[in-house]
């Protein structure tokens, strides 16, 4: 395998990966909104809670 080779590959990995973790996050903030609860995140360093 060519390092050409790997780092398409490593490339669509990454790719993949992004696809996974906006599907989750956006499943998180449907199920927030349907539970009325607030969707927890990290701004500025500090965990925060926000409305969905």
């Amino acid at each position: 395998m060519t390092k050409a080779q790997r780092k398409a590959e490593a490339d669509d990995h990454i790719a993949t990966i992004t696809r996974a973790l906006k599907r989750a996050a956006k499943e998180a903030r449907r199920v927030a909104r349907m539970h009325g609860t607030k969707v927890w995140v990290m701004k500025d360093g500090k965990i925060v809670g926000l409305e969905p």
